[in-house]
């Protein structure tokens, strides 16, 4: 199984939950929705999931092996960490240009 690509759909900045994501798995099957939440100790994802009729949440999509879990997490993470990385970048950049353009005036 490879992971062919992962987006991020949505920052936010408020509560546990930080981010909502897709992959696609060898660029054949897309999975939404999974969430990357700030746990006590870590950041940590959890797959899509819905409530059954005796309100317990369960995973709709998940990994069967705890190596395939270990994979998905460190790649959506990974992918996260650097779409933060790369959103401060552009904002300092910004940043740097209002200031420039505001000194030229």
């Amino acid at each position: 199984m490879e992971i062919t690509d992962i987006k991020i759909r949505k920052i936010i900045t408020e509560g546990r939950l930080r981010a909502v994501v897709s992959m696609t798995v060898d660029h054949m099957l897309a999975v939404h929705d999974i969430k990357v939440v700030q746990g006590d100790e870590r950041l940590f994802i959890a797959m899509p999931s819905r409530k059954d009729e005796n309100g317990v949440f369960r995973d709709i999509v998940h990994p069967i092996l705890p190596d395939a879990r270990k994979m998905i997490e460190e790649s959506i993470l990974d992918a996260y960490q650097k779409h933060l990385a790369l959103a401060e970048v552009e904002a300092q950049e910004a940043a740097a240009q209002e200031k420039s353009e505001s000194s030229e005036a």
